[in-house]
């Protein structure tokens, strides 16, 4: 033990290193497969005399073990019940005592646990946090309450349940009693010790924890105990947002103990004002003067941004409620909020400005992306739109005198302008602002693209521009790309794309940001505001001023920072598709490689290396068939070093490109080396991580095609059905497994498939059993509909291999699942498909003739409501370039389409016939004149009227 805990630590220590983590984790990964690598985890995690970064790191590597390795899909455990036991019994006391960052990761895997085994599978776990609660002691009362905040605050985005109603009431049973004893118990400490700092500190974040839970504990249902309490502790809770005390004067970092109290205060209003108004309402005036006190009494220094959001987003949820809002009606009364509440709080702040010069990447992913939840500016503006949706006119009359004052003082003070452009953009704005189209809707009393030309336009082109007026007026196009028309837009195109050409970091980004949402803009038909004809012109030059921009620190770390570049980059290249041919190719993916052999020393930001690989997606959709560019041998080297070093992050994109290049691969044998990818995928070990299932499977069905001969020569098809079959146990890969056994049915005749089949029929009826969902149930009816529709299989190669699993199994199959089912189809391929299996089934099967003759007439009439009620098309994929999209052929030569297009299939017997109706009857007409008339027969005798009436002309 002692040389495993020895031998573990140095590993955790090397998963630290950059050069050496991945063969950290490998012998980790090794490790954790030994019984008790959990307890050993906790031990070193428990041991105070090792490192504080080693028991951190045994810390993350207990929460992820116990993330993928305490239950299984069915909530059983995958550990020892020695070894679980333990930790249940163990873990409470080790949080209680950890530092705060350990606490954290401890407090999550405690979560985990609870999430499956709380609270029956651990219902001692309530009594023993009460049991360690200590009058006298803040720190073990703070660990106590930060075990069962990690527990209970799992409560807050769940929807209500019978089972989480029972937690709730077991928790509040045992818990609701001591909870308010212990509010009682801070509030003495904290009087009894304001004088006392260490002391003071500890019991103000007791209360912190109490007011948390006191939200956990009424986040589902007001529980009798609080309701029995409300007032008392109301009465608290005003105590404590207006406590001031001088042992906090002078901090302005991070927040203090009484910040963090005074926004978890907030917060709780929140939600009694939001959800329990009828009981909060006689309590609402009195807080919402006392949240409008700590507004006006906080500063403009860092340690109050969260307080001052939490106190902004209470006054929101009160002009949420009508009978609440009319507080705010007066003009005086808004005068006021804008002057002393808004307006500081939109308004830059040095550190703003810090940010913006020392840390740009973490300016714009605040200011822009939605990140800054929390930040003043964004829940200003919540509230001022808030108030802007109850009282339209008066808040836009209110803010425009500001907004003229500040723009008069802007024309020699650019934050005097900034402050009034984001004004005008919190109250032009209504409702969400979208992510595909920024704002759809305005206030009507306010013209955006006037404002624009007459206040914003000059600093778009302007030299002279300080560089955040110049960012003010690209986000102003960016929230308002919707409002501009074509011509509007391409007057503001070419200095949008000047502005990339900007040396500081925050403008050229925003102004990459706003061309690519422009290159993704459509209008009202769905038609791109700017098509491939608008931007070929530009192409080049744009591409390669982005991946220099890109380029310009080589380092891993720093070259992978700016996502916003990368994913203009994809978005040129979505929308040039062919047209890339006239930037070069060859010159695009030596970028775009360089770029992957640089990264993947290291991944750092999953979003940039998303886009990386969707750009490398586009190419090879849009240009693996041109003949200047070979996409196989030029991505070939990257990407086998990728798999050779074992790039976990990277595998997935891998693989689906992979994947892509054969699906548009016009011939029929397995391309270059793809013959050594085909050995690699069948090897289980691959498969382990979840992740890698979906490309992995994509890939293994667009290789068994035009692998085909190679499996059966080399007798790989067990290894891939072994894959199925593993695939096809678990209910997140169960859709994978139909992917594979799909192209293995299509892909081999019936000789081949015969020794496997009852097997597969076998797996396939048990995991009807097992994953009885909708979603499963549709891919085991196209799984039936591909095999009774191939030539050479059909509704009797079925039959004969359900029997094998078990006599007379295909009835209950076929009335329960397969008929029901089918009727959901909504893809147009879905359809198709099962209306040739019926079709099939009804003119070639010797079951359904003779040993299922009701099974025959119930076949007509599913495939005549099939025909009588038309597909649903579906939507677009929008970005996702490396989704497979459908196909709209089933194969097997029959080409109708509801486009009335004929498209890629194995040469058959059969017309290619463009209306499915007539493919259909003739189909009867021929299999009919073959039988002499037995159909006929069969339509007499088993058809309802309307069903004979259809086949009429065709039987005649």
């Amino acid at each position: 033990m002692a040389t495993d805990l020895v031998q573990i630590a140095q590993l955790l220590n090397l998963t630290l290193d950059a050069k050496q983590h991945r063969k950290a984790e490998a012998e980790l990964k090794i490790l954790s497969e030994q019984p008790n690598y959990s307890l050993s985890l906790l031990t070193l995690v428990h041991d105070a005399t090792k490192p504080t970064q080693t028991r951190l790191a045994a810390a993350l590597a207990f929460k992820n073990f116990i993330r993928h390795n305490w239950v299984n899909e069915d909530g059983s455990h995958k550990l020892a019940a020695n070894e679980v036991e333990t930790i249940k019994k163990e873990i409470v006391g080790m949080m209680i005592e950890a530092p705060s960052q350990i606490q954290a990761q401890l407090g999550e895997a405690i979560s985990t646990i609870a999430d499956s085994d709380f609270w029956e599978r651990w219902d001692t776990l309530t009594q023993d946090l009460v049991s360690r609660l200590s009058p006298t002691s803040f720190k073990q009362t703070n660990g106590v309450l930060e075990v069962a905040h990690s527990i209970f605050g799992r409560w807050r985005p769940l929807f209500s349940s019978n089972d989480l109603n029972r937690e709730v009431l077991h928790v509040v049973g045992v818990f609701g009693d001591p909870f308010i004893q212990m509010l009682g118990i801070a509030d003495q400490q904290i009087g009894a010790n304001s004088g006392n700092e260490a002391e003071l500190r500890g019991w103000l974040t007791t209360m912190s924890l109490l007011v948390k839970i006191f939200y956990d504990l009424s986040c589902q249902d007001l529980p009798p105990v609080i309701e029995s309490n409300l007032q008392s502790i109301t009465v608290l809770l005003h105590k404590y947002l207006s406590y001031t005390n001088p042992v906090f004067d002078g901090e302005e970092d991070d927040p203090t103990p009484l910040e963090n109290l005074k926004s978890d205060i907030c917060e709780v209003l929140q939600l009694y004002t939001n959800k329990y108004d009828d009981d909060f309402n006689p309590y609402v005036q009195k807080f919402t003067q006392d949240v409008w006190n700590v507004l006006s009494s906080v500063g403009p220094e860092k340690r109050y941004d969260i307080l001052t959001c939490q106190a902004l987003k209470f006054l929101t949820a009160v002009a949420s409620v009508s009978r609440h809002a009319q507080i705010f009606s007066d003009e005086a009364t808004l005068g006021t909020i804008v002057e002393k509440v808004i307006i500081p709080n939109v308004s830059l702040r040095e550190s703003d400005v810090e940010m913006f010069e020392d840390e740009p990447i973490e300016f714009i992913r605040h200011d822009l992306e939605g990140s800054d939840t929390d930040s003043r500016r964004r829940a200003s503006t919540d509230f001022l739109q808030k108030l802007l949706g109850n009282f339209e006119m008066l808040v836009t009359q209110v803010v425009f005198k500001y907004i003229n004052h500040f723009l008069e003082q802007g024309k020699s003070d650019w934050k005097a302008k900034d402050t009034a452009v984001y004004l005008f953009l919190a109250i032009a704005a209504k409702g969400a602002v979208t992510a595909s189209h920024g704002v759809k809707t305005v206030n009507s009393h306010i013209n955006v693209v006037e404002f624009f030309t007459q206040h914003i336009a000059g600093d778009l082109v302007g030299g002279d521009s300080h560089p955040i007026a110049k960012v003010d007026a690209i986000k102003y196009l960016y929230n308002f790309r919707s409002q501009l028309d074509k011509a509007q837009w391409a007057a503001a195109m070419q200095p949008l794309i000047q502005n990339l050409g900007s040396d500081n970091y925050v403008v050229y980004t925003y102004a990459a940001i706003a061309v690519e949402r422009v290159l993704y803009l459509t209008d009202d038909s769905g038609q791109h505001i700017f098509p491939r004809a608008d931007i070929q012109p530009h192409a080049k030059e744009l591409l390669e001023h982005l991946f220099g921009l890109v380029e310009k620190d080589a380092s891993p770390a720093k070259l992978q920072e700016n996502e916003f570049l990368m994913r203009c980059i994809m978005r040129v290249l979505i929308v040039l598709k062919e047209g890339a041919a006239e930037c070069g190719i060859n010159n695009i993916l030596t970028h775009l490689n360089g770029i992957t052999n640089i990264i993947k020393q290291n991944p750092s930001n999953p979003r940039f290396y998303y886009y990386h690989f969707e750009a490398m997606g586009a190419l090879v959709r849009y240009c693996s068939s041109l003949p200047q560019v070979d996409l196989i041998s030029r991505l070939w080297e990257p990407f086998a070093l990728i798999l050779t070093e074992d790039v976990s992050e990277f595998i997935p994109f891998v693989f689906q490109i992979f994947s892509l290049l054969l699906e548009l691969n016009p011939t029929a044998q397995i391309p270059g080396d793809f013959k050594a990818l085909l050995e690699l995928v069948l090897t289980p070990t691959l498969w382990d991580t979840r992740g890698n299932a979906p490309p992995l499977s994509r890939f293994l069905a667009a290789i068994i095609p035009k692998a085909a001969q190679a499996i059966v020569l080399e007798n790989k098809l067990e290894a891939v059905l072994l894959i199925f079959q593993r695939l096809l146990a678990s209910k997140k890969t169960s859709q994978n497994a139909f992917d594979i056994i799909d192209s293995v049915v299509t892909t081999f005749p019936a000789e081949v498939l015969e020794p496997f089949f009852t097997n597969v029929v076998g797996l396939v009826f048990d995991s009807v059993q097992k994953h009885p969902s909708d979603s499963h149930k549709l891919r085991v009816a196209r799984f039936y509909h591909l095999i009774t529709a191939k030539p050479g299989l059909g509704a009797d190669f079925f039959i004969k291999h359900a029997d094998a699993v078990q006599a007379n199994v295909f009835t209950p199959f076929y009335l329960q699942v397969i008929r029901p089912t089918t009727a959901l189809f909504a893809k147009p391929v879905d359809r198709k498909l099962a209306v040739v299996s019926y079709t099939k089934t009804l003119c070639e099967s010797e079951a359904f003739a003779t040993r299922y003759a009701k099974g025959w007439g119930f076949t007509c009439t599913n495939l005549l409501d099939l025909l009588k009620n038309p597909p649903r098309v579906a939507a677009g994929l929008g970005d996702e370039l490396l989704v497979e999209n459908d196909v709209d052929d089933i194969g097997f030569g029959i080409g109708f389409t509801p486009l009335n297009t004929c498209k890629r299939g194995p040469t058959d017997a059969y017309p290619e016939i463009t209306e499915i109706e007539k493919w259909v009857g003739q189909y009867v007409k021929e299999a009919n004149a073959k039988t002499n008339g037995q159909i006929t027969r069969f339509a007499q005798e088993r058809l309802a009227p309307e069903a004979q009436q259809f086949f009429a002309p065709y039987l005649a």
